[in-house]
């Protein structure tokens, strides 16, 4: 009988551990779904029940261009995500990044739902920007986990920060897509907090700078392509 439990458990660990060959397809049918538009959201949109605003010409491709800025975000956010919890060490701290990827798929579901609806179209630089953030994610993770956690923190402070931006930059009567980057901020917050939460190490500054720069790049560039 203790050889029967001992092999069943042998089988149980074995099921859950990944060759690096299943890691390596999970991580790209992950990046071909992310870049490729397939998002589906857990949660309901909050711009759901909001009429459709009536928008002039350029009202409508300033909020498509500050929504596809948010999308690139949310792109950016998934292939962090994925890079961290992937290289994480502690299986607290995996498990907390894969939440956070998970309610940001519904921010990437979201904004890819509104570019549709202002006949406009994701950046077209969206496997570069996956490729950028995958690589970022993965340095940051190899570092440790407070020095991964704190990246996270940090970028959330200026996703915050950028997001209440377009909340004053976007058309007043834009409410849909004012309600969507409400609640996206509502959830950055709060997945920044749970990173400090757990013991994220605050970056030096030469770091944070340079994270405002890249990020400054990429803001500037994905709201026209």
């Amino acid at each position: 009988m203790q050889h029967f439990s001992n092999k069943l458990s042998l089988l149980q660990f074995m099921a859950n551990v990944r060759s690096p060959i299943d890691t390596f397809i999970c991580v790209f049918d992950k990046a071909l779904k992310v870049v490729g538009g397939v998002a589906v959201s857990r949660r309901e949109n909050p711009a759901g029940k909001l009429a459709q605003s009536t928008l002039t010409d350029k009202e409508r491709k300033h909020s498509a261009g500050l929504m596809r800025v948010n999308h690139v975000g949310e792109v950016c956010a998934q292939a962090l995500y994925e890079a961290q919890a992937l290289f994480a060490h502690d299986e607290i701290t995996r498990k907390q990044f894969q939440h956070s990827g998970e309610e940001e798929l519904d921010h990437l579901a979201w904004t890819a739902e509104r570019l549709r609806e202002l006949t406009s179209r994701p950046s077209l630089l969206n496997p570069l920007w996956y490729v950028g953030s995958f690589a970022l994610g993965a340095v940051a993770a190899h570092l440790g986990d407070r020095q991964s956690l704190g990246f996270v923190v940090e970028t959330e402070r200026q996703v915050e920060a950028h997001l209440t931006d377009h909340l004053n930059l976007l058309p007043e009567q834009d409410e849909r897509s004012r309600a969507i980057v409400t609640q996206m901020r509502d959830d950055e917050i709060d997945h920044g907090a749970a990173a400090e939460k757990l013991g994220a190490a605050e970056l030096p500054e030469p770091i944070r700078l340079g994270m405002r720069a890249i990020s400054k790049v990429m803001t500037s560039t994905a709201y026209y392509l």
